[in-house]
């Protein structure tokens, strides 16, 4: 089991990249009176066959030349279930990818969430091409980062110059 979400945030967010996606969108929900946490990530990438998103879940199947496994996916799918939570994957060819997966909140085995605000912060810097849309809810007060938007306040400024980066931690500091 990975020891931090977002772990597996950062490995579908790595796979979305590899399937060419321009557009990602994360959502995380968290629910202490509903005991719950879930995680979604939409992406617009190239996309998988019925047969290949199947193929996905499961560890002897990778789809990386010369790796023989593919431990992301199928890690997260045994989490969520382990967890007391559920998973999803759904793709289209040419459309992108959803993987959706919940927890029981209060689990014993569930991992912490892990640093949410360096996720998202090395996400956007490092992919500067790809727009990323966050959607972090707590108990029912959201806070939504869209890089988009930002990009076109910022103009010719790349967003990951490092006064924007400066900036943006500063942002996710207070809003998270």
């Amino acid at each position: 089991m990975v020891n931090e979400i977002c772990v597996h945030i950062m490995d579908i967010v790595a796979n979305s990249l590899t399937a060419e996606a321009k557009n990602i969108c994360i959502f995380i929900t968290r629910d202490n009176k509903k005991n719950f946490l879930s995680m979604k990530i939409v992406d617009d990438g190239k996309g998988m066959s019925e047969e290949m998103a199947k193929k996905v879940v499961d560890p002897f199947f990778s789809t990386k030349t010369g790796k023989k496994t593919g431990l992301g996916v199928p890690l997260l799918k045994g989490t969520a279930e382990h967890c007391g939570g559920n998973f999803y994957l759904k793709s289209k060819v040419r459309k992108g990818t959803e993987i959706y997966s919940s927890f029981v909140l209060n689990h014993p085995d569930l991992p912490l969430l892990g640093n949410i605000k360096e996720t998202i912060l090395v996400s956007v810097i490092s992919n500067p091409e790809v727009d990323f849309k966050f959607h972090y809810t707590i108990n029912g007060n959201r806070f939504i980062l869209d890089t988009k938007e930002i990009k076109a306040q910022l103009g010719d400024v790349p967003i990951n110059h490092p006064e924007i980066i400066k900036f943006l931690r500063i942002y996710l500091d207070e809003n998270l």
